[in-house]
């Protein structure tokens, strides 16, 4: 009977323990959930307040209705964006070009940071970093005149160069060739963000200590050697978490470089995800389209998010969440 007692209170007193335990450190650590008060409310007014408007996907919305007002529909956008054929061409250009751009810049990005860090001369090592990471800061908008004008048959630096050397007679109109459009983009792409994505690479292979190299020094390890068995290991926490971070983004490119590269003679190639929902939602004033557009694109970057952060945590036990 005493035994049965003792199971009984010991749950209570163990919940009563983590209550006790969890008020201590709220009180203890006040000033910092005071802090953070700020940003949640922010959060939930720019990230979940929001969601109220998928309603609009379920509705005719028409503007000036009340919410009673508007008339409900179903599924009937959802059927209308899978039985588009548009649709599938967009989303083999958006799937494509993210491919694409995850992988070249993934690879070229931890490439540089690897080359910036064995730099020993510190002067060159910052003007190069400088350098590589100010486009981050350029408009897309001065980035496609610069990719426009290298790219141009007139006085184009890409088409005078390639006829120099020999390669071509006369000059091609990379602009006007569909098929390289996805490649236009992810050079462009890969250009203006190395320099920005390769700091945080940097960072964390500042964050490994110096006794490893010291050590393989004393074994007669190269400095590729080191590379491969020190620094990559050393930073392929950091590389798991960016790469689960950038597939949950995998169909949410935006469509700023696709809209500002892109024309008439390339479409087919170019338009996007965001691009149709901006041109067949908002500008053809299809407001509930265009929200089951977005719905669409929300739902299937969380499902690739958490897909992503299961294989990663089952086969490398490294996860985001």
């Amino acid at each position: 009977m005493k035994a049965i007692v003792n199971q009984s209170v010991q749950p209570a007193a163990r919940a009563g323990k983590i209550r006790s335990g969890f008020w201590r450190r709220a009180l203890r650590d006040r000033y910092l959930y005071a802090m953070s008060i700020p940003f949640v409310i922010w959060v939930f007014i720019f990230s979940y307040l929001p969601l109220w408007g998928w309603t609009m996907a379920f509705q005719n919305y028409r503007p000036g209705k009340s919410f009673g007002e508007q008339k409900w529909v179903g599924w009937k956008h959802f059927k209308t964006l899978f039985q588009d054929d548009t649709f599938y061409l967009v989303m083999r250009n958006t799937l494509a070009m993210s491919f694409m751009g995850l992988a070249a810049g993934f690879a070229v990005a931890i490439v540089f940071a690897i080359f910036l860090n064995e730099v020993r001369h510190m002067a060159f090592k910052r003007f190069t970093q400088t350098v590589s990471y100010l486009p981050h800061f350029v408009s897309w908008v001065v980035v496609a005149g610069i990719v426009t004008k290298m790219l141009s048959t007139e006085n184009g630096a890409v088409n005078d160069f390639l006829m120099w050397i020999g390669a071509i007679r006369e000059p091609i109109q990379f602009m006007a060739k569909g098929e390289l459009f996805w490649g236009i983009v992810t050079v462009s792409d890969v250009w203006k963000e190395t320099g920005w994505n390769a700091i945080i690479y940097l960072a964390a292979i500042a964050g490994i200590g110096p006794e490893l190299y010291e050590a393989s020094k004393v074994d007669g390890a190269s400095r590729l050697r080191q590379i491969w068995h020190i620094t990559l290991p050393g930073i392929r926490p950091t590389i798991i978490i960016l790469l689960i971070m950038s597939i949950g983004h995998l169909i949410s490119i935006g469509f700023e470089k696709q809209f500002l590269l892109g024309n008439n003679l390339v479409s087919e190639y170019s338009q996007v995800l965001d691009l149709y929902s901006l041109q067949y939602g908002l500008q053809m004033s299809r407001f509930s389209f265009g929200t089951a557009i977005n719905i669409f694109n929300s739902i299937v970057s969380l499902i690739l998010l958490f897909a992503a952060n299961g294989l990663f945590k089952r086969f490398t036990k490294e996860s985001i969440m």
